[in-house]
């Protein structure tokens, strides 16, 4: 199964393009195959060869991860930031003499001492003949080199998985929204598949996606719009100022959505409108906006973020305090040790993950400094708050508005980095540090989540993942590497191939070429401006149990998440709101099996689409989570 999710992944984003179908910490692929795989284990004839529901969950937990490595969260930006550097330097942009002197031989298959564009990558972009054949050889050693990196920091994030699953699932007892579906489907006693809501739910997307995509074949069949843009509606000065502010119809959203506290969705479609309102309020005083540098939110915004996101961190330190301290006390200082031997190999497998990252990164060509910097905020920062999204607020998509670079920026210019460090931070922004959907620490936490909900053991899920780590970073690699020159990068899914994995490379070159030298305090206005907020909303939260707002809402409001779902978020508020108000607990309950459905139902014709794709070369209609 994990070689399929690879394969369905890679051809489904990739080629196909339409139906990103891996890289949600939910994935529709993973879903749809797994609802596929419990209908088939459910006839009374194979009782005898059934598989069991800790077997199952154990299937779904490697296809995650699988689904996940396979697409943005890392083979998606690795394989093309490789070779996109050398593709598209040319006399203009003088890329091969600024980046190439800087690049260690062994970081990626073309050869640096010559410039310009070369075979591996014009084959790469522009495929190959059927008599050519593809040059692995060059592609072994950097694949190893940058596996090594992978296999760091993927430790680093299964090892804070184990620490965290203590706090957050046994001492803060939080929902982990995203493992309900998974384990209502394996559920013996339930009757989850002989609802007839359920199955109503199931024909609503069903007969939405089919019209979609018949209307791809035969243009005469009528189709049903699911995205929009808000901003066509608002041409006149201030509401033009507004962020790109689009209107995506998810059934799955909506349906999944609706399985979350009511609050919490107010407090998530609330603070996305108030940084639309921010962005009118700038107009209106005929303020200067610029925007956020490869995100697509205003840097007020995304600044206000990266306060927002040290205040929580700080919260969420202090909230574990008593459980940190047994920890660090029990390995450094020896004192009441657990029979829990995962906790030390955790622990000790953690600050061995990091170092060994920080001294590849130096080994690359990074100063020291910078290279703590890139991982701390990677691993202690951005990847904690990310995984609290997914198993508090039940975030569907993983994403942040801001880089470890722009911390640095703070205080200083890009520019005083000098070439060296800018040209290895363009590499490890692209695959690491940028684009954080498909992070695979949610993975970990869900899973060890559900392995409990089921009784699973978790020594065995834990050697599970590390196979599906190693198998979906080779299998991936391989049929990664073989699309391209198959299909050519040029013709396959754009944002891969030609942004971004050449975005970070091309705004590093003015701080190279020394144009960003003057420094500016905005940012770090900003910045205390969103960590007082923040932490009024956290001082508001503990003191009032009535108090509506949550500070996660406010750090994830500029983030390309809730760009594409804050429509469906809205909805879903509106519709639970309204059952409960008219029919309570109850009513909610009676309906809840209908929006599962609409999960169901959207994510299994993702599935069903790619097939029709692949089989029959036509084109797939439009899913709603780009």
């Amino acid at each position: 199964m994990v070689l399929l999710v690879c394969a369905i992944v890679s051809y489904a984003e990739l080629v196909i393009a339409d139906i990103q179908i891996g890289f949600l910490q939910f994935p529709p692929v993973v879903i749809g195959l797994f609802f596929f795989l419990v209908l088939v284990n459910q006839p009374a004839f194979i009782k005898r060869f059934a598989l069991t529901p800790q077997e199952l969950i154990l299937i779904y937990c490697m296809m995650v991860i699988a689904s996940m490595i396979s697409s943005r969260g890392l083979m998606e930006k690795l394989l093309p930031a490789l070779v996109s550097v050398n593709y598209f330097s040319n006399p203009t942009n003088n890329w091969a003499e600024l980046f190439f002197p800087h690049i260690r031989p062994w970081m990626v298959p073309f050869d640096t001492q010559i410039l310009g564009p070369q075979s591996i990558s014009i084959d790469f972009y522009h495929q190959i003949s059927d008599t050519d054949s593809i040059a692995w050889g060059k592609w072994l050693r950097p694949m190893l080199v940058w596996g090594g990196l992978t296999v760091l920091i993927f430790g680093a994030y299964l090892c804070l998985a184990i620490i965290l699953r203590r706090q957050w699932i046994e001492n803060e007892k939080l929902t982990f929204p995203l493992t309900q579906l998974p384990v209502e489907f394996v559920d013996t006693e339930s009757s989850f598949f002989f609802q007839p809501y359920v199955w109503i739910g199931v024909a609503l997307p069903t007969i939405v996606f089919s019209l979609n995509g018949l209307n791809q074949i035969f243009p005469q069949i009528p189709s049903i719009p699911l995205r929009h843009s808000l901003n066509t509606y608002f041409t006149e000065k201030p509401w033009q100022a507004i962020s790109y502010t689009p209107l995506f119809v998810s059934f799955a959203a909506t349906g999944f959505f609706y399985l979350l506290p009511s609050q919490l969705l107010f407090s998530l479609w609330f603070f996305f409108l108030f940084t639309r309102l921010q962005d009118v309020i700038a107009s209106v005083f005929g303020l200067r906006v610029s925007s956020m540098p490869l995100y697509p939110t205003h840097l007020h915004m995304g600044y206000q973020v990266m306060g927002s996101y040290c205040v929580l961190v700080i919260t969420y330190i202090y909230t574990g305090l008593p459980y940190l301290r047994q920890v660090l006390g029990a390995q450094l200082l020896k004192q009441n040790r657990s029979s829990d031997n995962s906790i030390t190999f955790a622990f000790w497998g953690l600050t061995l993950s990091l170092l060994g990252a920080v001294i590849w990164l130096v080994w690359a060509g990074m100063s020291p400094l910078l290279a703590i910097l890139e991982i701390g905020v990677v691993v202690g920062l951005v990847s904690i708050v990310m995984a609290r999204s997914t198993a508090e607020a039940g975030m569907l998509m993983t994403e942040t508005s801001f880089r470890p670079i722009d911390f640095y920026q703070l205080f200083s210019t890009k520019s005083s980095l000098g070439a060296k460090n800018l040209t290895v931070l363009s590499f490890f922004d692209t695959i690491f540090a940028r684009d954080f959907r498909g992070l695979v620490l949610t993975g970990f936490l869900d899973g060890l989540k559900i392995s409990r909900n089921v009784r699973l053991n978790q020594s065995w899920l834990l050697i599970a993942l590390g196979l599906t780590i190693l198998t979906a970073f080779c299998f991936g690699a391989m049929i990664q590497i073989y699309l391209p020159y198959k299909f050519g990068g040029n013709y396959m899914y754009s944002y891969a191939y030609s942004g971004n994995s050449i975005w970070a490379f091309r705004d590093a070159v003015p701080s190279i070429e020394g144009f960003d030298s003057k420094y500016n305090m905005t940012g770090l206005i900003f910045f205390i401006l969103g960590s007082v907020i923040t932490s009024v909303l956290v001082f508001c939260r503990y003191l009032y149990w009535w108090w509506p707002l949550q500070p996660l809402g406010y750090a994830l409001s500029a983030s390309w998440t809730l760009i594409v779902f804050w429509l469906p978020i809205l909805l879903a508020w509106l519709l639970k709101s309204s059952v409960l108000r008219i029919g309570g607990i109850q009513k909610y309950r009676q309906f809840r099996p209908f929006f599962m459905g609409l999960v169901l139902g959207e994510f299994s014709m993702a599935i069903v689409w790619t097939a029709i794709s692949y089989f029959l070369r036509v084109p797939a209609p439009f899913f709603p989570w780009p």
